[in-house]
């Protein structure tokens, strides 16, 4: 039987039968409502993800399984005038290797260092590990190229790329610059014109496998590798040639420790040369001394001494002060301004301007600077270039130091007329010159002539520009004629002339300015010549800088015989002859053999002595300045033996006498009276 307490508990059971089902099912209801929840919640990420992060994570995407891949730059190649290459691009070896798949690194990077001439500790690191890429040695030559693959070294191998190739080694290198492994300019116009020789780079899109190899599924695209542009420049190369040649043999001579020189054609502005020394191996860069690499000739400045008497004498006759005949007292070569003596290398007493020049008068200069005043010959120079950069696109170029008038005091202004105080640059000493020769028309330097591209087209061109009017016509023509006289006999200049040529230039020398005590040093020179040849139909403007010469220190010296043989020879690749010098005996009619033997002619029954057959006819030097003598005994074909300055006065033998071919004529030469300002 049933207890009362059994009977009892018995109508419970249900209950909590009933109690647990619903506990279950709202247990149910809770875990199927976190589990919606979190549904609701993955839904909205991915909808976040995929309409929000779409195109990020798509890009990450594709930057894990693809890569970009560029083909190697063909960089355009720089030439010459006449289109002959002074830097290029050649395909060559480059030696890598697959860590992954070399076994022994030590004995692989032991081998490798015998073959390629190199440090085997280097080359081991690059060796190890579990990297499938890494370079041994990049631009290999043939035969090392050859070498290492004999040696079929697992994991080691050779692939072609890109090297810039330099033909001309030392030719023009300063100018031309050089580049790096990446084939990015790093110097010169390399540096300069960057973009455009290094053209449009393409890019090729592939698949990654897993071990990071590069993969085309139908093959290689054939995509068109554009070259880079080819730039022309102005320069010659045989000239360029021939200016690097005797720059570098003149400061061997005279043991300078630097030097420039410049060729420019006067008419158009075109820089023919642009030539430094010491220079350097663009092909061997990283090997060159710092101080080889700087493009000197426009880079540099310095104190250019008396050549800057050529433009302040402009100056004054273009501003019509003075005559270019008239004479200037020169206290004996002794002027004293202030506390400051300004001396002269002979002791001269009444100069012509012409013969200022011609002589290198400093007091005569320093005279005619106070008539012209500090305005008018700051202005002068500022017309003439100074004191501003010449446009040219190479990279480094200095403005040089013009004083404003403000800050130009007497002394300044006396230093200045004789380039003292001051500062230029080599290549605005040659444009400068260059106004003078061409009738007064300051060019703008052209260095660059065209960018064309891979096609033939011309990308980008610079045109022959002319800046501004320096001087007028007769001015030019005037100092054309005074600058002849300072390479004839009397001149500073004679040894920068050049047989069967009339050469029109200046010589200078100048001390070196001392930046660290002040002041000048006393045996640091700068050693300069410019001019400009046929002086009567002019072609070429040489200057040439020499930087503290040993052996000797004058312009005349050092710097003319530089200008010289360079002007000889680039005369002679340019085709220019001789010709006959200009003079007054050349416009006197036909010559003696073109007319009929004239009769002896008697005074009181003596015969005068006319030229028998095979002499020549003495000219008439009366009047004559000793440069016009000059010119007319060469024409002559006579030579003059110069006693005194100033005008000819006397001459034996008398006019019309009969002289043997190349016999001498004595002329006195006489200064009179003139102006003492």
């Amino acid at each position: 039987m049933r207890s009362e307490r059994d009977v009892c508990a018995a109508p419970a059971a249900p209950s909590g039968g009933e109690s647990g089902r619903a506990d279950a099912r709202l247990r149910i209801l809770v875990f199927a409502a976190f589990v919606g929840i979190g549904l609701v919640r993955l839904a909205v990420r991915a909808a976040e993800l995929q309409v929000g992060y779409g195109p990020t994570l798509q890009a990450m995407a594709d930057e894990q399984h693809q890569r970009e891949f560029q083909p190697p730059i063909r960089r355009g190649p720089i030439v010459d005038r006449n289109g002959a290459e002074l830097a290029l691009t050649v395909d060559v070896d480059s030696i890598y290797a697959n860590p992954s798949g070399i076994a022994d690194p030590a004995s692989t990077a032991a081998a490798l260092a015998r073959t390629l001439g190199i440090d085997p500790r280097t080359i081991e690191p690059r060796l190890r590990g579990d990297r499938r890429f890494a370079w041994v040695k990049r631009h290999v030559t043939p035969a090392q190229a050859a070498a290492v693959a004999a040696l079929r070294l697992p994991g080691i191998a050779a692939a072609k790329e890109p090297r810039r190739f330099y033909p001309g080694r030392e030719l023009a290198a300063q100018l031309v610059g050089f580049v790096g492994y990446d084939s990015t300019g790093l110097d010169g116009l390399e540096h300069r014109y960057d973009a455009l020789l290094r053209g449009d780079a393409a890019h090729v899109r592939g698949i990654r496998d897993a071990r990071g190899r590069m993969i085309f599924l139908d093959g290689l695209p054939q995509t068109r590798i554009a070259d880079g542009r080819k730039v022309v420049l102005s320069i010659d190369r045989t000239i360029q040639f021939i200016a690097e040649h005797e720059l570098a043999a003149g400061l061997r001579t005279f043991e300078g420790i630097a030097g420039s020189a410049v060729v420019m054609d006067p008419r158009t502005g075109e820089v023919l040369a642009l030539a430094n020394a010491p220079s350097y191996d663009p092909n061997l860069y990283s090997a060159a001394d710092p101080e080889a690499r700087r493009n000197r000739a426009l880079a540099d400045r310095f104190e250019p001494g008396s050549t800057m008497k050529v433009f302040a004498v402009a100056a004054l006759l273009d501003a019509g002060l003075m005559d270019p005949e008239e004479q200037v007292y020169c206290e004996g070569g002794v002027l004293s301004i202030g506390n400051y003596v300004i001396r002269d290398a002979d002791r001269n007493e009444w100069l012509t301007i012409t013969q200022c020049l011609a002589r290198s008068s400093n007091v005569c200069v320093v005279k005619l600077a106070a008539v012209l005043g500090k305005r008018r010959l700051h202005d002068a120079y500022r017309r003439f270039g100074f004191g501003e950069r010449t446009g040219v696109p190479a990279p480094g170029e200095t403005s040089g130091l013009l004083r404003h008038p403000d800050h130009i005091f007497d002394v300044d202004l006396a230093s200045m007329s004789f380039g003292q105080g001051m500062s230029v640059s080599n290549l605005q000493m040659a444009a400068a010159m260059s106004a003078i020769a061409n009738g007064g028309t300051l060019m703008r330097p052209l260095l660059v002539r065209t960018v064309i591209d891979s096609d033939g087209r011309i990308v980008r061109e610079f045109p022959i520009a002319e800046r501004r009017r320096a001087v007028d016509a007769r001015t030019a023509r005037l100092m054309t004629d005074m600058l002849t006289a300072v390479t004839e006999p009397g001149g500073t200049g004679i040894e920068a002339a050049v047989p069967g040529f009339a050469v029109a230039g200046k010589t200078g020398t100048a001390q070196k300015a001392d930046p660290v005590r002040g002041g000048y040093h006393q045996d640091r020179w700068i050693a300069s010549f410019i001019g400009f040849i046929p002086a009567d139909d002019p072609r070429i403007v040489v200057s040439v800088v020499v930087d503290e010469p040993l052996v000797s220190h004058y312009g005349g010296t050092v710097a003319g015989p530089i200008f010289r043989r360079i002007a000889d020879r680039t005369l002679r690749y340019l085709g220019v002859a001789p010709g006959r010098l200009p003079g007054r005996a050349a416009a006197r009619g036909p010559a003696a053999h073109d007319a009929p033997a004239p009769e002896p002619l008697t005074v009181t029954g003596v015969p005068l002595a006319l030229p028998r057959p095979g002499e020549v006819e003495a000219p008439d030097f009366s009047g004559e300045t000793i440069r016009s003598a000059l010119r007319v005994a060469r024409d002559a074909g006579l030579e003059i033996d110069v006693l005194g300055s100033g005008l000819a006065v006397e001459q034996w033998p008398d006019p019309g006498t009969g002289v043997a071919p190349g016999g001498v004529v004595r002329v006195r030469f006489s200064t009179g009276q003139g102006l003492s300002p």
